[in-house]
């Protein structure tokens, strides 16, 4: 079986031709497929701002994804607490997840992600391009993985390690291989664990029969696969490709508009003074000013004719920025995020109701998030307990999450009523913002305060 595992992730990595029968590649079932890894890969490149449609030249990234999975990762961990009951067990596990908001705007980017202990007291963070799944159980919940590590020693000499984790009715049973290649292409031949320092303490092949959960936690988004139908997670920015190409594209029409309207101002040649400063020929210059502002050309000479013509078109900047940021809404609204979070939120107004229904719609979505987060730590806290000898009973693992996206709409809410009673905010403004009218509505809707004779 390990041997069919080897054989895939060599096509994995060569990317020499497609693999058109997993099974047959493999000589087994497996949970990924070559258009998942193609997905993967496709996203790890639009969050590096390496999209398929950036050139660097007419089209910049605008860095969306890395915005969306940002404000993802920030709301939902933002007013979590977490800890372990055992004092020693909580002091690894706080310390296990320091790095844990970068890593999971990593793995909500790329769909999945893997904290995997290393033994008694430390973690690794393991991102959708660094394994390959290969069954999930009815739950979703990955229980035989193969775990792909590559050393670079030379430029031509690289090691690579597979680590096969498979829990089944076996207990958990981990083995460990290692190659030598001359390429990050070529895996070349099969060598001793040895032979890299740092992999000299590996056990080729270890079994816990006791062990009843899998060694590591895997997240995934709350998103269903419609690429391969299986469990592998979905990038968070999967369903607002196109739209992300739209804004990249949109802005760099901004940029062209700044750069082909700046003003220029057309003189003719022989308007142009002699300058011999820098050789012996007369060169035709104006001396002391911005070459980008005045450019020589031979302009028709004749009656009427003069010898400067002013370059400066109207700049259409306002629509092509309203274009960008209906983009950037549609983008929140595809990847559930609320109005504002990266778009313009003076823009457009919103009513209260719109308002509510964005907060909620990214309540739902952080919601999802942290619950498959919650069942990743929970299954970390049980790795690391049982490489420290402790039996599953023996301690409790409490995670809580604080719904702050709800309670600060009715906090501000709350905030414009204080206003209005102190007089520093006028009532017709507080109709207007919470129930959607227009200034002279608004106005129109306040009772008229009797005329007081004294």
């Amino acid at each position: 079986m390990f041997e069919g595992i080897t054989n895939f992730v060599k096509e994995v990595i060569r990317r020499m031709f497609p693999i058109k029968n997993i099974k047959q590649a493999m000589n087994m079932d497996v949970a990924i497929t070559p258009a998942m890894v193609d997905k993967i890969e496709e996203w790890s490149q639009m969050l590096k701002g390496k999209a398929e449609w950036v050139d660097n030249d007419a089209v910049y990234s605008l860095r969306l994804e890395q915005g969306i999975v940002r404000e993802f990762s920030n709301i939902s961990l933002n007013e979590m607490t977490s800890k372990v009951s055992v004092e020693k067990l909580d002091k690894i596990y706080q310390t296990a997840i320091k790095d844990l908001n970068e890593n999971l705007q990593s793995g909500i980017a790329l769909g999945q992600m893997v904290i995997k202990a290393l033994g008694e007291d430390k973690v690794e963070y393991v991102l959708a391009d660094s394994f390959i799944p290969i069954e999930f159980d009815e739950r979703g919940r990955l229980t035989k993985v193969v775990f792909v590590e590559i050393k670079r020693i030379k430029d031509d000499d690289y090691y690579f390690r597979f680590e096969y984790h498979a829990l089944d009715q076996n207990g958990l049973t981990i083995t460990n291989k290692a190659y030598h290649g001359h390429s990050k292409n070529d895996l070349g031949m099969e060598v001793p664990l040895a032979n890299v320092p740092e992999w000299a303490e590996l056990e080729p092949y270890i079994n816990y029969p006791l062990m009843t959960k899998p060694d590591f936690g895997y997240y995934r988004n709350p998103i269903k696969n419609e690429i391969d139908g299986s469990f592998n997670g979905v990038s968070i920015f999967d369903s607002a490709k196109w739209l992300i190409k739209h804004a990249d594209e949109q802005y760099g029409r901004l940029n062209w508009e700044f750069e082909s309207g700046e003003r220029a101002v057309h003189v003719d040649i022989t308007a142009l003074q002699p300058n011999t400063s820098w050789s012996t020929e007369q060169k035709q210059s104006v001396a002391k000013l911005n070459k980008r502002m005045y450019r020589g050309l031979d302009i028709e000479q004749g009656q009427g004719k003069q010898l400067f013509d002013v370059f400066s078109p109207e700049f259409r900047d306002q629509s092509i920025l309203n274009g960008l940021e209906e983009y950037k809404r549609n983008i929140e609204f595809s990847v559930g995020l609320s109005y504002g979070d990266i778009s313009n939120p003076s823009v457009v107004e919103k009513t209260a109701t719109e308002i509510i229904s964005a907060k909620k719609r990214k309540y739902n979505t952080v919601s999802a998030i942290q619950e498959n987060l919650k069942d990743c730590l929970s299954d970390l806290v049980d790795a690391l307990a049982f490489y420290n000898g402790m039996a599953t009973t023996g301690y409790q693992f409490i995670c809580d999450f604080k719904d702050s996206i709800l309670v600060d709409e009715e906090t501000e809410r709350q905030q414009d009523r204080q206003d209005v009673s102190m007089g520093v905010m006028p009532l017709w403004e507080y109709r207007a913002k919470w129930y959607g009218e227009d200034e002279a509505k608004a106005k129109s809707m306040i009772p008229q305060q009797p005329n007081v004779v004294i």
